[in-house]
C-alpha cells in the first residue's frame, strides 16, 4: 500500500511541476509552489526528487519536433538537421537547462537519452534504414556536443560562429552519417 501511496504521490508532483514550469519557467518555478499545487509539504518534493534541477529532469517532456526531411534533397540532409537542431536549441531555455543537468544528474542524463532514442532514432530510420541506431547514436555525438559547446559552455569560438558557420562546419559530418555507407 505504502508503494501505491508513494507512486501517486510521485505522479501528483510531476504533474504540478509540469503545469508551474510551463506557466512560470524554470527560474520562477519553486519547490515551495509546486508542493503547494500537489498538495504536499515541500520536503517531500526533496524527498522524492532531490533538488529543483532533478525534478525538472523528471517533468521534462521535449518533441524535437522533426519536420519531414523526406523531401529535403538528399545532399543537403545533413545541413537541414543540423538548421533544426540550432532551432530547438535556441528557442527552447528548458532544453538547454536539460542538456546542462544531464551532466552531473543520472535522471536527466536518462531523460535527455530517452529523448534523443525515441525521437531522433526512428527520424533517421525514415531517412536511412541500415544502420540507423549507430547513425543516429553518430549525430547524436555531434549534436549534443555542439549544444554543450555553444549553450552550456558558451566556449568562444563555438558560441561566436553565426548560424550559417555551425552549418557548414557541422553540416558534412551529420551528411557523411545519414549518406555514406557504414
Amino acid at each position: 500500500m505504502a508503494a501505491r501511496s508513494s507512486e501517486r504521490t510521485k505522479a501528483a508532483i510531476l504533474s504540478a511541476a509540469r503545469e508551474r514550469f510551463a506557466a512560470a519557467g524554470y527560474e520562477a518555478a519553486t519547490i515551495r509552489a509546486i508542493a503547494a499545487d500537489a498538495g504536499i509539504d515541500p520536503a517531500m518534493v526533496m524527498r522524492y526528487f532531490g533538488s529543483k534541477d532533478q525534478l525538472f529532469a523528471a517533468a521534462a517532456e521535449f518533441d524535437l519536433r522533426f519536420p519531414d526531411f523526406a523531401g529535403v534533397d538528399h545532399t543537403h540532409l545533413g545541413a537541414a538537421v543540423v538548421r533544426h537542431f540550432l532551432d530547438r536549441w535556441e528557442g527552447d531555455d528548458a532544453l538547454v537547462l536539460l542538456l546542462r543537468s544531464s551532466t552531473t544528474n543520472t535522471e536527466a542524463a536518462q531523460r535527455m537519452k530517452q529523448i534523443f532514442v525515441a525521437q531522433l532514432e526512428p527520424m533517421v530510420a525514415r531517412l536511412v534504414p541500415t544502420d540507423a541506431a549507430t547513425r543516429a547514436g553518430l549525430i547524436a555525438t555531434q549534436i549534443l556536443g555542439l549544444a554543450l559547446c555553444r549553450f552550456v559552455l558558451k566556449l568562444p569560438p563555438i558560441a561566436a560562429m553565426t548560424r550559417d558557420e555551425v552549418v557548414s562546419w557541422i553540416g558534412p559530418t551529420l551528411q557523411r552519417y545519414l549518406c555514406e555507407p557504414m
